[in-house]
């Protein structure tokens, strides 16, 4: 028999729904501030649920400013250039960044660096805690939690953050419409062994029955996806590695001896957007509030890069130090970079899909013109990367307003940060100083001087994008 007990007290300032890599890294930012968080994720047991492999640039920067970005790269393996079709590449290494490529990792790696640092900050995480329903009022909202065993209980917070990905309990209890459209139906995943290394890694080729894709995870297991065109099997059809393998060999002539499959899985692809990333004191992050085809593996990046727009204003609102009113910049900041990426991987993907044998030819003659074009691949790889994405800046602000803060070197100290992404770790605002500059105190700001001779002083939000110039 199951009991729901009355809301009587505040359960937590946040409470975060979905401990996939967006609450995670959320969850950890909001206890590194000195938020009260509760994560809450319907498994009971921690999932080897592995979709998600590339770790971009922009995310590896914002690891770095919590100092997690090494213990990341030592899972995987980084690569400063990736093939799309035929010839093409996208060079990576000519990046503005410390991290001039991508990482391949698996996801439950990212998930697990992550864990462990929003443990170690003092947020709480509740396993076999289901969400269902939610009611918000003035002052804060009840959340209906259906625990293991069946007990209900109905906790209390002031805000809630629904990261519970494309069936988000959180958006259906809101009523918050997800338009949208299927791109991929049963797609093929496996992590596998190899007999013959895949060339130009990662891989990637398309034939006249699908398209297959191998990426190394460093450990000697790859990842492979396959799509064959014409099926349509439900998600929950085992995937036939015989069938998996005759995918391979239909794009790349052989199938490198695929052996050994110790996970597989299919999915269906959709492409869908929520029309609002906020309701009143319900926010929605990562795949609950957009999804994306696999394309350009910048579905998990994008919700790690809304989870750090949203915990900075989040906990500046819960201690006073801002009006609510800045977590409506949450949506008017990360919808339009969900628009893009759904542009962005859809023009991938459809690429992907072309069935025709000239179709396909003259798609790789114009991805190898394209990475002829300097200026071309370095647009490209700035906007896949996420180095490139930028926020609106008011009438008349200083053009760098908005946009991603270099990575910085500092005067050297004694005891301080010898870079930007260093004194980010605050989780402050960091205000750069030029050399010989003086500045008194200010609070929730850490001050620092740069190291170059550049007059500029800029003030650097704790997400690392620069709030004001001067």
């Amino acid at each position: 028999m199951s009991s729901q007990l009355p809301s009587t007290s505040l359960s937590a300032d946040v409470l975060v729904v979905g401990a996939g890599p967006t609450g995670l890294l959320l969850a950890g930012d909001l206890a590194a501030a000195g938020v009260r968080v509760a994560l809450l994720e319907r498994r009971a047991e921690e999932s080897n649920l592995t979709r998600a492999f590339a770790v971009h640039a922009r995310t590896l920067e914002l690891f770095d400013a919590r100092g997690i970005a090494e213990q990341l790269l030592a899972t995987g393996t980084f690569t400063g250039s990736v093939r799309l079709f035929g010839r093409g590449r996208i060079d990576l290494t000519r990046l503005p960044t410390r991290f001039p490529g991508v990482l391949f990792t698996a996801q439950y790696e990212t998930e697990r660096v992550l864990e462990e640092r929003a443990v170690a900050l003092g947020a709480e995480i509740r396993r076999g805690a289901e969400v269902t329903g939610l009611r918000q009022d003035a002052d804060g909202v009840d959340v209906d939690v259906r625990e293991k065993g069946g007990e209900t209980r109905r906790l209390r917070a002031a805000y809630v953050v629904g990261a519970d990905g494309v069936h988000s309990a959180v958006r259906r209890a809101l009523g918050m419409p997800f338009p949208g459209k299927s791109v991929l139906r049963s797609v093929m995943l496996a992590d596998v062994r190899v007999d013959t290394e895949p060339p130009g890694l990662p891989a990637f080729e398309a034939g006249t029955g699908g398209f297959a894709f191998l990426v190394p995870f460093g450990d000697g297991w790859y990842r492979a996806i396959a799509w064959e065109r014409g099926s349509s099997l439900p998600s929950d059809v085992p995937v036939d590695m015989d069938n998996l393998r005759a995918v391979t060999r239909d794009a790349f002539g052989t199938d490198f001896g695929m052996r050994d499959a110790r996970w597989t899985s299919r999915f269906h692809s959709d492409e869908r957007q929520v029309p609002r990333y906020r309701e009143g004191r319900v926010l929605l992050a990562g795949d609950a509030a957009h999804v994306h085809s696999p394309a350009g593996g910048m579905g998990m990046n994008a919700g790690l890069q809304d989870a750090a727009n949203l915990g900075w204003k989040l906990a500046a609102v819960l201690q006073g130090r801002a009006a609510d009113a800045l977590l409506d910049s949450y949506h008017d900041e990360r919808h339009p970079v969900g628009k893009l990426i759904l542009r962005l991987s859809g023009a991938i993907v459809r690429a992907a899909l072309i069935g025709s044998p000239a179709g396909r030819a003259l798609r790789d003659v114009a991805a190898g013109a394209v990475g002829a074009l300097p200026f071309a691949v370095d647009r490209g790889a700035s906007l896949v990367s996420g180095i490139g994405i930028d926020y609106p800046a008011p009438p008349g602000a200083h053009p760098m307003t908005g946009r991603r803060a270099p990575d910085l070197p500092l005067a050297e100290t004694a005891d301080g940060p010898s870079r930007l992404y260093e004194a980010l770790r605050a989780g402050a605002y960091v205000r750069v100083l030029p050399r010989g500059a003086k500045a008194g105190p200010e609070p929730d700001v850490t001050t620092v001087t740069r190291a170059d001779a550049l007059p500029l002083t800029l003030l650097v939000r704790p997400d690392g994008h620069v709030a004001e110039v001067s």
